[in-house]
């Protein structure tokens, strides 16, 4: 018998006997009626609080939004599916800053540790929690793409936005790595001083789209 065959068979030797656990209650609420405005402003008032800065515009708006966001970085990098109608804008067009992260052509941690900002999309976000969640398909990119530069403007569709964790999760698919978002990275030490930065992005800009 192996090691690992030796482990599952002690685990199945002491579970063997073990209780049948109690029935887990789930009476909590799975469901929302909120209405789109009232999702998008508990949306905001989370974001804000967890000190995200975030703008409410419409879809024709989208593009000059995202140029405001990242005029002052000196490069910043999209995945490979990101919408081209988003990059029109004259700022961003032919833009000799922005670096392309595709499958095949992968960026290197230290190119993206060299790059200021990224621009994502989201699979879908949690207005109760403040929560955004990215699902690494082709408008998010991978995990490292939002996670290494300091900087993260993150695209948030009114259509994604749900009220509650329950709502949020048959919207998801758990084969792939899914990123949570709340606010910018941030920890405590020893002292409980605030740090930020420690595991993902200083600054989080969020761009909530009405009409997509």
């Amino acid at each position: 018998m192996g090691a690992k065959e030796e482990i599952l068979s002690r685990i199945s030797s002491a579970l063997r006997d073990a209780p049948v656990p109690a029935p887990v209650p789930r009476e909590y609420r799975k469901t929302s009626d909120m209405e789109e405005s009232a999702l998008i402003e508990l949306l905001v008032d989370r974001l804000e609080d967890y000190k995200a800065h975030v703008n409410v515009v419409d879809a024709a708006e989208l593009s000059a939004t995202i140029a405001e966001r990242l005029k002052d970085a000196t490069s910043y990098v999209v995945p490979h599916g990101i919408a081209g109608e988003w990059l029109t804008n004259a700022a961003l067009a032919n833009d000799a800053r922005r670096r392309v992260d595709a499958p095949g052509a992968v960026l290197g941690i230290p190119e993206l540790d060299g790059t200021d900002a990224v621009l994502t999309s989201s699979a879908v976000s949690i207005a109760e929690s403040g929560t955004i969640v990215l699902d690494g398909t082709g408008d998010q990119g991978r995990r490292a793409i939002s996670l290494v530069p300091d900087h993260h403007v993150c695209v948030v569709p009114v259509s994604t936005i749900v009220q509650l964790l329950p709502e949020a999760l048959p919207r998801m698919d758990i084969t792939r790595p899914l990123t949570w978002i709340s606010g910018p990275s941030a920890t405590s030490d020893i002292e409980l001083e605030r740090v930020e930065g420690v595991h993902g992005p200083r600054q989080l800009d969020v761009i909530i789209v009405k009409g997509l």
